[in-house]
């Protein structure tokens, strides 16, 4: 893993450039010469804050026209029968 590091104005310049030096590690972003800021990928943000990820319900959450979203799943016809209990 290697460490990135662009200034704010090379940042500011290129973020695509810097979203892509992730793939590689962190990037420092500087202002006036010091460390101000850190790029990562979300995965490896997710890693550090021990996250495994968005959960299902906040992924479902998310998605825009959810509220309006009608859900009438099929009516299952099971057939149910007492549990032979030998002793």
């Amino acid at each position: 893993m290697s460490v990135h590091t662009f200034s704010s104005r090379d940042f500011t310049r290129n973020v695509s450039v810097a979203k892509q030096a992730t793939i590689d590690g962190p990037v420092f972003i500087t202002d006036r010469g010091r460390p101000a800021f850190a790029l990562l990928k979300i995965e490896d943000y997710y890693r550090i804050m021990g996250h495994q990820g968005p959960s299902l319900l906040e992924v479902m959450d998310g998605i825009a026209c959810a509220e309006n979203m009608e859900f009438n799943p099929p009516r299952l016809d099971l057939q149910t029968r007492p549990a032979a209990l030998d002793g």
